[in-house]
């Protein structure tokens, strides 16, 4: 597969040449997670479509967690991410999003990949872990600065009826150290999507790999993960390291990578890039392991993240959106202005310790979206 140039965050500069609704600028920026991960791999797929057929060039940024992928998309450094819950927590205003400097943000995306594969909790396969119960006493990595793997697993521990407190946790600087760790011998599980590089590598180890099941009939172990992951949804995958149609995974998933930005990009690039990846489909789905996720017919058009206007317009120009998407995207779209409001209350705290604003921040939150008929997720 071929590469397109990875430029450093701080040597980006984004393409002079304006976006009109039927023509992208000459260069794309995207933060991705790290060389290797699905997101990334999908991204430098669809990079390669977009230079062979029109032209453009895609400069892929990758970033080790959240946050390093969402600054730059914050800052007007880079015009998409392809991330992934860090669409919806930055949104939710919770984890990492909920500190002082961030807050809830007016994320919109684009297009979600839903693939073949799985996002699940993966293991080395020599730990013996072969149902979510046996994770008790192992190894477990935590990513720093990244919510969207963190609280997977914990909603992983949660379906066994575990916490964090009854496994290992071992921290690492980013989503690729940590699967780095699970080949030497670090760490025995990690979250990742079943096509990921980095999951290849740990199946072509010593160690193997195993992704636990994550049982459809299990209907307490699936209301204890929904209280933690509301995204997800039951899904059997037939691609992957140590998965296939002979060999499936039944498991828990979410769309992944989201291509994402904000409330406030401009409308003709979002258009634009919006329309190339549904047009220029056939030429990148068989780019990337899970590319295929893209098309037209695999959106989520009622998910938990409101799409782009732009995006809604491309949607509505196929044919694919109904008045009972436009109420559900409505509903996303008041619901992250309840939480714009009450974060814009918290200014007179911001003065308090970090620990104790995140406190405030957490109850007034949950109040705000209770009285406004919203569900907290998370109290």
């Amino acid at each position: 597969m071929k590469r397109i140039l990875a430029a450093t965050v701080g040597s980006l500069l984004l393409a002079a040449v304006p976006a009109r609704a039927d023509k992208l600028p000459s260069t794309l920026s995207w933060t991705a997670y790290d060389v290797g991960s699905s997101g990334y791999n999908n991204a430098v797929a669809i990079g390669n479509a977009l230079k062979g057929k029109l032209g453009v060039n895609l400069r892929v940024v990758p970033g080790k967690n959240d946050i390093s992928r969402m600054v730059p998309l914050r800052e007007s450094k880079v015009q998409f991410s392809a991330t992934g819950l860090a669409a919806f927590f930055a949104m939710e205003g919770v984890y990492e999003f909920g500190a002082k400097e961030w807050g809830p943000q007016e994320t919109r995306i684009l297009l979600t990949a839903n693939a073949d594969s799985n996002l699940a909790l993966g293991t080395a396969k020599d730990a013996g872990i072969r149902t979510l119960k046996d994770l008790k006493g192992k190894r477990l990595a935590w990513v720093l600065g990244a919510p969207a793997l963190n609280e997977n697993l914990t909603a992983m521990l949660a379906f066994a009826g575990l916490t964090w407190n009854d496994v290992v946790k071992v921290e690492f600087p980013g989503f690729g150290q940590s699967w780095q760790g699970l080949v030497n011998g670090q760490a025995d599980a990690a979250w990742s999507q079943t096509t990921s590089g980095p999951a290849y590598q740990l199946e072509s180890s010593n160690r193997g790999i195993f992704w636990p099941p994550v049982p459809h009939g299990d209907k307490e172990g699936w209301a204890r993960l929904k209280k933690i992951g509301p995204f997800f949804a039951p899904h059997v995958a037939t691609l992957g390291a140590g998965v296939s149609k002979d060999n499936p995974h039944e498991g828990a998933t979410y769309p992944y990578p989201i291509l994402t930005t904000y409330v406030g990009q401009d409308a003709g690039l979002v258009y634009g890039m919006t329309k190339a990846m549904v047009d220029l489909y056939p030429d990148y789905k068989d780019g990337a392991p899970g590319a295929d996720g893209w098309a037209l017919e695999r959106q989520i058009l009622d998910w938990v993240v409101p799409y782009h206007a732009a995006t809604i317009r491309v949607f509505q120009e196929k044919g694919v959106w109904k008045p009972e998407h436009q109420a559900h995207n409505d509903r996303l779209v008041a619901r992250q202005g309840v939480l714009v409001a009450a974060w814009k209350a918290m200014e007179p705290k911001k003065g308090l310790a970090d620990d104790a604003f995140k406190a405030e921040w957490r109850a007034a939150r949950a109040a705000a979206l209770t009285k406004g008929g919203f569900d907290p997720y998370w109290q």
